[in-house]
């Protein structure tokens, strides 16, 4: 079956989340999404574990549904255009601080595991490393390496995966404390990781610029610490629905199983240009290397971005993409075309109120932002918003690139778009 997941989520006892990320509302908000399956996150918390296996049951192999008493409380506030099953597959993020190699690293890695009592072991193991209870993505002295080994003894079918994997702060290929191959992060258990996580900053395309990544499937996850950010990023599968299944079609990567991402356009993401937000400077990598790497307002050192970042450890030109590789899909959240559409925030009620009302009325957001006929959401009231979609799914974008933590902008409208005189688009 074809089916969305989320692989990369938190929950309400994760350090700057929301308080409402709780099995309910993930139900909830993955069927508002489109999403089939999504990441628990944070199965390492105690207190989350033990809401999860109170609140949770078991569906196909290695994976979990609501509890059908729950499922039915929560889906009252799903339209019916939305409603679909939703499963959920143990996940957590582990944060890894530790020296290596004469540098502070500092290393984000997702842990993936098919059932409680392999997340039972695992966390037995960690909590003799640190105080699990602390954070929900927990920060541990612990090397990746040990880490990853861990992991494996844990289960046979838990499997690790590098998580925002560009990242400059927190991540294996980070400007800021991370390595420059799997290799010297790993060691001698490199060869078992077989997908890396690209984050918001970046896309396929830019990865494909690094050779040593042809091997690895580029899997995208939206981070989410709030419901509403839930399939933001996601995967596309054609497979049958289970833990052993899905990864399975994650580790072929190139098969007919795995069928690619869907991707913020990376310019938006916070680190894809270099910077310094307290001066409100961005920079490119060519302006960056001219200024050797200092802020030219204050003359302290900039944070340099994923785009640099990839074209240091770079060994091809950009365009070239490597036999096989899955496919992706830019997207922009639906939320904030409306608010453009509106001339408002994304976050304003208005813009709520017309969210609601189209996926009422069509069905999920990803259905809306992929597939939905563009007449229909104008027919519904939303030209303009109609417009936007049409150019985002052409990669009709501007953008002003984020950097240095700060998100980019983008922008789908033209001030012609607002004129009484605009010519109608071809859909109407």
């Amino acid at each position: 079956m074809r089916f969305t997941a989320d692989l990369h989520i938190h929950s309400y006892l994760s350090r700057a989340c929301s308080r409402s990320l709780r099995p309910e509302t993930l139900q909830r908000w993955a069927q508002l999404k489109g999403l089939t399956v999504l990441g628990t996150g944070d199965f390492t918390h105690p207190v989350w574990r033990a809401e999860l296996r109170e609140k949770l049951e078991d569906a196909e192999p290695g994976l979990f549904r609501l509890r059908k008493d729950l499922t039915r409380l929560s889906d009252l506030e799903v339209p019916d255009s939305c409603r679909a099953p939703v499963r959920f597959l143990l996940q957590a993020e582990i944060s890894c601080i530790y020296r290596r190699g004469g540098k502070t690293r500092k290393v984000h890695n997702l842990v993936y595991v098919p059932s409680f009592k392999a997340a039972d072991a695992l966390a037995k193991r960690l909590g003799k490393i640190g105080n699990l209870k602390a954070d929900g993505r927990p920060i541990l002295g612990l090397d990746s390496q040990d880490l990853f080994a861990m992991v494996l003894e844990c289960s046979e079918e838990a499997h690790l995966v590098p998580a925002h994997a560009w990242t400059p702060h927190f991540s294996v290929f980070g400007s800021q404390s991370g390595f420059d191959a799997l290799e010297e992060c790993f060691g001698d258990l490199a060869p078992r990781i077989f997908a890396i996580e690209t984050g918001l900053s970046s896309d396929p395309p830019m990865n494909w610029r690094v050779s040593a990544l042809d091997r690895l499937t580029l899997l995208s996850n939206s981070d989410a610490h709030s419901p509403e950010k839930l399939g933001r990023e996601a995967n596309l599968f054609d497979a049958e629905l289970s833990y052993g299944a899905l990864f399975s079609a994650v580790r072929s990567g190139r098969g007919k199983s795995f069928l690619g991402t869907l991707e913020f356009f990376p310019e938006e993401g916070k680190y894809h240009a270099d910077g310094h937000a307290p001066c409100q400077t961005r920079l490119q990598p060519e302006e960056t290397r001219a200024a050797n790497g200092l802020c030219p307002r204050c003359g302290k050192p900039v944070t340099v971005g994923v785009l640099h970042r990839v074209a240091a450890l770079a060994d091809r030109a950009d365009g070239v993409r490597p036999a096989g590789s899955a496919g992706f899909q830019c997207l922009v959240p639906l939320k904030e075309i409306l608010g453009e559409a509106r001339g408002v925030g994304s976050g304003s009620v208005r813009v709520d109120r017309d969210y609601h009302a189209l996926l009422e009325r069509f069905g999920s957001e990803l259905h809306i932002l992929r597939e939905r006929p563009l007449r229909d959401v104008a027919a519904a009231g939303h030209p303009l918003a109609a417009v936007a979609l049409g150019r985002m799914r052409k990669g009709e974008i501007e953008v002003a690139a984020g950097y240095d933590g700060e998100y980019g902008t983008v922008s789908l409208l033209r001030e012609e778009d607002r004129k009484p005189s605009a010519a109608q688009p071809s859909f109407l």
